[in-house]
């Protein structure tokens, strides 16, 4: 039975790579705080969770398997349901091996493949951070100066040969509009399979912005590429412009990302506690617009993974 067209799925990307620990008391860092977040993220609606790792001493995002294996885990223990999407995208100096180890260890029903290469600048975060908890964190901060987000063609196919012989579906992270055109070459020689699910990541210092104008332009050239209605797709605004591009993103038919790799904030000035509030928030602004939060399964059918 084909799912409602007012239902959009909801993804949370819990942790992610790309903030400190400093720019917020509440990012979770150890795996219990991570899969409790996650759990909380399904609870209040979301179909997905986006799982990066972080060193539970330092905050530092980590490539070790024994800690995604422990996330994974703790959120299999409480919700056989949700849909886990684990990353491919690591963090900043990670090889392309370590990037995606974790698609034959976890055999995830979703993973994220970042479509292209693009400058990642997170440098200008520095100065609005006053005191640092961690030395490597202002280090991070500043080798992205100097950092390029590599994801070569080669580098592309192996990541999908990796995910097509562990059954796991590639959420294609779209950071610019060549990332389209990148896919549509993948797509022409079997690399990618459809059907199709693009990640529109915006608001990226070194990629697309989050304004309506760089979404319309992303949503138009993937129409053109792909066929309009032929393909899954949902939008991520960085920091402020998270809930504004989620919305546009479910009034042209796409579903939403949220969740603290994505923005701290519940509202101006005021920090989510937990990731679980930041769903809440869209599930509302999504019931004031009539649409609902598909549920996991729901989520499966309309992404093609096969039903658990």
């Amino acid at each position: 039975m084909a799912v409602p067209n007012y239902k959009r799925i909801i993804n949370c990307a819990i942790t992610g790579s790309i903030h400190v620990p400093s720019m917020s008391p509440h990012l979770p860092i150890t795996p219990d705080e991570i899969a409790q977040n996650a759990i909380d993220a399904a609870n209040a609606g979301a179909a997905s969770v986006h799982i990066h790792a972080r060193n539970p001493e330092n905050g530092l995002p980590s490539p070790d398997l024994n800690l995604y294996r422990e996330i994974v885990d703790k959120i299999r223990a409480k919700n056989k349901d949700v849909i886990i999407c684990i990353t491919t995208g690591g963090g900043a100096g990670m090889t392309v091996e370590q990037r995606a180890a974790v698609i034959p260890a976890f055999k995830p029903e979703l993973a994220s493949m970042n479509a292209g290469s693009i400058n990642w600048g997170l440098f200008p975060a520095k100065e609005k951070i006053k005191e640092f908890k961690y030395n490597w964190e202002p280090q991070m901060l500043d080798m992205t100066k100097n950092f390029i987000f590599e994801n070569t063609f080669g580098a592309m196919e192996t990541v999908c040969k990796i995910m097509d012989e562990n059954g796991t579906k590639p959420e294609l992270e779209v950071y610019d509009t060549g990332h389209l055109y990148n896919i549509a070459y993948m797509l022409s020689k079997g690399i990618v399979k459809p059907p199709i699910y693009l990640q529109f990541v915006t608001g990226i210092l070194g990629g697309i912005n989050s304004t309506p104008y760089d979404i319309m332009n992303l949503h138009t050239t993937a129409d053109r590429l792909f066929g309009a209605g032929k393909y899954n797709w949902s939008v991520i605004g960085a920091g402020k412009a998270e809930y504004p591009s989620a919305t546009m993103a479910l009034l042209l038919g796409g579903h939403v990302r949220v969740g603290m790799e994505d923005n701290l904030y519940l509202k101006k000035g005021v920090f989510a506690k937990n990731n679980g509030e930041l769903v809440e928030k869209m599930a509302r602004i999504m019931s004031e617009l009539d649409f609902e939060p598909a549920t996991p399964n729901e989520a499966r059918e309309m992404l093609g993974i096969p039903m658990k």
